[in-house]
C-alpha cells in the first residue's frame, strides 16, 4: 500500500512539474534543451530586481529598449564556472548593439559569490540565495546554469536550459540584437 501511496505522490509531483516548467503555447523547443518564441507570441518578462552583489540595485525596466541576457548561475556549479568566460566573451562582442548582461546568482552566499564573479565578468550580478527570481519567469529556466535571452520590449525571446558556449550563443544574441524593436 505504501508503494502505491509513494508512487501515485511522485506521479502527481511529476506532473506538477511539468506543467510549471514546459515552455508556453505560444513558445516551441528547437532542442531538449532550447525554447524559443516567435516575435508576435513572446511572453513578458517580469518585473525583475534585486540587490547587486558590488551593493545597489537593478531594476530590469533601467534597460527597456535593450536586449537583456539574464544568466542564473552559481559559485558552486561546475558549467557555470566553464560557460562564464563565454558569456563575457559574448558580451564584449555585443554590447555596442544595445546588449546588456545580468547574471543572478542563486543558492550562493555574498562572500562565495563575489569571489567567483569578481574579475570573470564586467557585467552585474543580483543576489538571489532563495532563487526566487527565476520562479517568476512565465517560461522558468528550470536548471543551473540557465539563460534567458529578452527582447527589446522586455518580452522572453530565448531560454536557454544548459550550459553554454560562446560559438553557439553569440549568433543568438546578435540576431535578437539586431531586430527591430
Amino acid at each position: 500500500m505504501r508503494f502505491r501511496a509513494a508512487l501515485l505522490a511522485a506521479a502527481i509531483l511529476a506532473a506538477a512539474l511539468t506543467a510549471c516548467g514546459g515552455a508556453s503555447d505560444d513558445c516551441q523547443p528547437t532542442s531538449s534543451k532550447v525554447i524559443e518564441c516567435a516575435p508576435e507570441k513572446r511572453p513578458a518578462a517580469p518585473p525583475l530586481s534585486g540587490e547587486l552583489l558590488e551593493g545597489g540595485r537593478y531594476e530590469l525596466s533601467q534597460d527597456r529598449g535593450q536586449v537583456v541576457v539574464v544568466n542564473f548561475w552559481g559559485s558552486w556549479c561546475a558549467p557555470c564556472r566553464a560557460e562564464i568566460d563565454d558569456l563575457e566573451q559574448v558580451y564584449q562582442a555585443t554590447k555596442d548593439q544595445g546588449v546588456r548582461f545580468l547574471g543572478i546568482n542563486v543558492r550562493d552566499d555574498r562572500d562565495k559569490a563575489k569571489a567567483f564573479h569578481s574579475g570573470k565578468v564586467s557585467y552585474p550580478s543580483v543576489l538571489d540565495p532563495s532563487s526566487k527570481l527565476a520562479l517568476d519567469f512565465e517560461i522558468p529556466p528550470n536548471s543551473i546554469p540557465a539563460t534567458i535571452v529578452l527582447d527589446r520590449e522586455g518580452r522572453i525571446a530565448v531560454v536557454i536550459r544548459t550550459s553554454i558556449t560562446a560559438a553557439e550563443f553569440e549568433p543568438v544574441v546578435a540576431r535578437l540584437a539586431a531586430e527591430a524593436s
